[in-house]
C-alpha cells in the first residue's frame, strides 16, 4: 500500500484495531503507519501500553501465533514507538511524519544499528524491553 493521505494511515490503524486488515497489508511501513496514527490521532489510547495488546490480538486473528520465535515482539514495538515519537516531535501531518520516518527507518534492519541480532531476536527481547547493546536508541 502506498501511503499518500492521512486517511490511508487511519485505514491501517482501523484495520489493526478491528482485526480486519488483510495479513499481506501488515508490512513494515504499515506497522509505522498504525503507530503514527495511534500516537497522533488516538488520544484515548496509550500507545506504549495499548499497542502491544492490539498487535497480539491482530496476530491471533490473522493466524500468526505470538510465540517465543514469532508474532509480537516487545522490544521492536517499543523501539519503533520511540522512533515514531521522535518523528512526531518534528511536526507535520500524520502522512508527512510517516514519510519522514520511513526515510530514516524504512528498512526493518534499522534496529541492528542499536542491537546485535542475537540480542534483538532473543526470547527475552520478544517478551520484554531489552536495552540496546550496540548504541543508544536516541
Amino acid at each position: 500500500m502506498t501511503f499518500t493521505t492521512d486517511a490511508d494511515l487511519a485505514a491501517i490503524a482501523a484495520g489493526v484495531i478491528a482485526k480486519t486488515l488483510p495479513k499481506p497489508a501488515w508490512t513494515h511501513a504499515a506497522h509505522f503507519a498504525c503507530a503514527v496514527w495511534i500516537v497522533m490521532r488516538r488520544p484515548d489510547l496509550v500507545p506504549e501500553h495499548d499497542l502491544p495488546g492490539l498487535i497480539r490480538a491482530y496476530n491471533e486473528a490473522t493466524d500468526t501465533p505470538n510465540t517465543e520465535t514469532g508474532g509480537y515482539h516487545e522490544t521492536i514495538t517499543q523501539a519503533s514507538l520511540h522512533a515514531v515519537r521522535a518523528a512526531v516531535a518534528e511536526g507535520g501531518s500524520p502522512v508527512e511524519v510517516l514519510h519522514r520516518l520511513l526515510d530514516s527507518h524504512g528498512r526493518s534492519d534499522w534496529l541492528l544499528k542499536h542491537w546485535t541480532r542475537e540480542r534483538l531476536l532473543s526470547v527475552e527481547a520478544r517478551r520484554s524491553w531489552v536495552e540496546p547493546d550496540l548504541s543508544p536508541l536516541f
